[in-house]
């Protein structure tokens, strides 16, 4: 049961539109197979009613009522009248769990409180609802009220329940825990269909929901991303990998392919970015960024798992950094039907290293860019900005100090100009002017990201110059604007010194 839209929205600032609980009902009815959602918690608000009223009409299209699911309380049939009005069918009903919650929140005897269960249940019968029962703070009560637990469950056999579902709500179990709590029960117990509901708390959620389908728990409450109070619920993506590949007699019927596009519809919809590094939907999980993976990738899949990126409707990357290797790039430059030489690659790598110890990153898409810059540089440079120092201050006119080596001859010249690469030029024209030596004309003179990358590592300025006799143009890449100009403009020199 996927209960991202009731308990998940339980998550700190997060509250689903009508339009959004509907579109996710249908997504995780349908295209990811949940066999049942937990939608909303009645009694809460108008829309909450009206959301409850839109899924309900479609499921009722679908053949699919019995799979929507609210969260009622014991409260005299208020929730029931709220139930008719939405015309929901299956009400999952609030009790109490521990010892302790009964006695301190609702200041009740077990009797009395096992009373009025045995009102609302048979009033919901008899209002063609069905019923399911949530023991909240089951842990607690397993750990310190074992004989209420187990007295509530002798009770709740002789009442038309369908299952009992038991939340750790604190996410307080170690998974030893979980998987002996669950056992205890399911043995004693065994004509009682139970759900284990799990919190995160203490990150062991997974590893919880492990261990109850291996003591024989009948299903699992999950969400989306793991949206829920405090630390979240259980992750749905993750359990789901998790059993299937480790429990695989536990029959999933979850569509693995969809858990990544509906895991990037809640984080839209609830504004809660997605860690890159969550199992299974995070961004970085499938990116290789050592280049000694990629080199094992290409040597028998050594550095593949069970986890491959197609079972999730995913693909594999192979992240372009200074820990790239030539295999690295090799798949890189695959992907993009790019073929290089070995001595080709290796330039190509180093500046792919160069912008790594900056702290750069480097995307597929700004890979053309940087073979382009690379492999069209002159090899042998007659001008060479040897270094430069360019100031820019508040209420001051931006500066700069250029030093050039022109074939080993080391001149130097300083200006100020309307921002730092215009004080550069203005430098730049100082020292052949005293040589007496011309420049061409600065025509145009354009800024850009690579097209399609998402990345901050590349700048790409391209520079128009116009002399006597032609037009041509100069680019370079960097990750700062005006360091790419002056890479242009080193081309430039070069160009007209040949």
């Amino acid at each position: 049961m996927d209960t991202t839209l009731r308990d998940g929205e339980q998550t700190s600032g997060v509250s689903f539109s009508v339009a959004e609980k509907l579109t996710l009902s249908k997504l995780l009815l349908e295209e990811l197979s949940v066999d049942r959602v937990e939608v909303a918690s009645a009694r809460v608000s108008e829309g909450e009613l009206n959301a409850v009223r839109a899924i309900t009409q479609w499921a009722q299209s679908k053949g699919f009522e019995r799979r929507v699911e609210i969260l009622t309380f014991v409260d005299g049939g208020t929730s029931i009248d709220w139930m008719i009005q939405t015309q929901a069918k299956v009400q999952n009903l609030l009790t109490k769990g521990s010892l302790n919650h009964l006695k301190y929140q609702l200041k009740k005897t077990p009797d009395e409180h096992f009373k009025a269960i045995e009102i609302h249940v048979l009033e919901a019968q008899k209002n063609d609802i069905d019923t399911n029962v949530y023991l909240e703070d089951w842990s607690n009560g397993m750990r310190n009220s074992k004989g209420y637990v187990m007295d509530y469950l002798d009770f709740v056999c002789s009442l038309p329940v369908k299952r009992v579902m038991l939340p750790d709500t604190l996410g307080i179990l170690t998974f030893h825990e979980a998987h002996a709590c669950v056992a205890e029960v399911v043995q004693k117990y065994p004509d009682i269909h139970f759900d284990f509901h799990g919190h995160n708390d203490y990150d062991l959620g997974v590893a919880n929901a492990m261990e109850a389908v291996r003591a024989g728990c009948h299903g699992l409450h999950l969400t989306v991303n793991g949206m829920g109070e405090r630390a979240g619920n259980t992750p749905l993506a993750s359990a789901v990998a998790t059993i299937k590949d480790f429990i695989p007699e536990a029959a999933i019927n979850i569509n693995e392919s969809s858990l990544y596009k509906v895991s990037q519809l809640v984080a839209t919809f609830t504004g809660f970015r997605i860690p890159a590094n969550k199992p299974i939907v995070g961004q970085n999980v499938f990116t290789q960024t050592a280049g000694i993976h990629a080199d094992g990738d290409k040597k028998k899949n050594l550095y593949y798992n069970d986890l491959l990126p197609e079972r999730f409707g995913r693909t594999r990357e192979y992240a372009l950094g200074k820990t790239s290797g030539k295999a690295n790039i090799q798949k890189n430059l695959q992907k993009l039907g790019i073929t290089l030489n070995d001595e080709e690659i290796k330039k190509v790598t180093q500046r792919i290293i160069e912008l790594g110890d900056k702290k750069e990153i480097v995307t597929t898409e700004d890979l053309p860019y940087i073979i382009s810059d690379v492999l069209n540089s002159h090899a042998i440079q007659k001008v060479k900005v040897k270094s430069y120092v360019l100031t820019h201050a508040k209420g001051l006119q931006p500066g700069t100090v250029v030093s050039l080596d022109i074939e080993g001859e080391i001149l130097e010249e300083n200006a100020s100009g309307d921002g730092q690469f215009d004080a550069f030029m203005n430098a730049i024209k100082k020292i052949y002017k005293k040589r007496k030596w011309e420049l061409p004309q600065l025509t145009d003179y354009a800024v850009r990201i690579p097209p399609g990358s998402n990345s901050d590592a590349l700048c790409e300025t391209v520079i128009t110059w116009k002399n006597k006799d032609k037009e041509f143009s100069t680019r370079g890449l960097d990750s700062d604007q005006t360091v790419s100009a002056i890479k242009a403009t080193e081309k430039m020199l070069n160009i007209i010194s040949i």
